[in-house]
């Protein structure tokens, strides 16, 4: 009797998966290299304007237009300094400026806050029509409240003080615009619920609650207005009639040809200086915006 004999089939080789893992790690790490050097270059570019102007405020204003031109600081900077507070009341003028862009930044984030917290989360006749005025009024030109602003201010008795520059600009359709879209997605009709049947009234449901949920929107809004308020010229040039109490951005104006001819070597040194409370600001409000996202990505 013929016995069959049953051939075991060939084992088969694994799948080659090795070098196609080894391919895309190396894909990764060639878009990862792009990346990380688009973006060097991208905070170099950002970056070289401020150490341009730094520059100028070491140089006179004929190294400044020399040819070619000086990429490194010079040894002016001390004389530019004290050519720069003979001219003009620096230190004064500075402390009008964050008078004023403190207070209203302060002003702005409460009343913003708490107006865009009524529109986000609270149901009242006529809510629409009001929110679509205030929108309208949004679009207008702030050019063209000048004239009326002005004759209210002189009405008032305010006109030549830091207070008709702080009250008009206490709240601004701007801010409670943002502040509304961005509580209506953070805070949560739960929340606010929760906090009803705890007793709490509107205004403990708007600290208690609101506030802890959209610091990050309110650290944008504060860095936003402080820096339109600090860079803000036209109004104070309007409203400031004593030229000795004005405040930095205006004062800075003065320093065009103070001496006849324009020290841009003089003027670049008082614009560095005014600079550095935009960087304090600036880097404040994106830390405490980074720590609450981080935070709100842990929960």
């Amino acid at each position: 009797m013929a016995t069959t004999t049953q051939t075991e089939p060939a084992p088969t080789e694994p799948p080659r998966t090795e070098p196609l893992r080894a391919k895309r790690i190396r894909g990764t790490g060639r878009r990862a290299v792009a990346l990380h050097v688009s973006l060097i270059l991208g905070v170099l570019l950002s970056a070289f304007p401020f150490y341009w102007a730094v520059v100028m405020s070491t140089h006179t204003s004929t190294e400044i237009f020399s040819y070619p031109p000086k990429l490194l600081p010079g040894s002016h900077f001390d004389d530019n300094l004290s050519k720069l507070f003979d001219s003009v009341d620096f230190f004064g003028s500075m402390f009008n400026s964050l008078l004023v862009a403190v207070s209203v930044t302060f002003l702005v984030l409460f009343f913003d806050s708490l107006a865009a917290f009524v529109f986000a989360k609270f149901s009242f006749p006529g809510r629409r029509v009001l929110f679509a005025t205030m929108m309208a009024i949004f679009m207008v030109p702030a050019q063209l409240a000048a004239i009326p602003q002005f004759v209210i201010m002189a009405k008032l008795g305010w006109i030549g003080s830091m207070t008709s520059l702080i009250v008009p600009a206490a709240a601004n359709a701007f801010g409670i615009f943002w502040m509304r879209q961005y509580m209506k997605s953070a805070i949560h009709d739960e929340l606010l619920d929760a906090s009803k049947i705890d007793g709490a009234s509107f205004l403990r449901q708007y600290w208690h609650v609101a506030l802890p949920v959209v610091r990050p929107g309110l650290a944008f809004l504060g860095i936003f207005t402080f820096m339109g308020q600090w860079n803000d010229y036209a109004w104070p040039l309007i409203a400031l009639t004593d030229p000795d109490n004005v405040t930095l951005q205006v004062a800075l104006s003065q320093l065009n040809g103070v001496h006849g001819t324009t020290d841009y070597g003089m003027v670049m040194t008082g614009a560095v200086l005014a600079l550095i409370p935009l960087l304090v600001v600036f880097a404040i409000g994106a830390k405490q915006i980074i720590a609450d996202l981080g935070k709100g990505a842990i929960r």
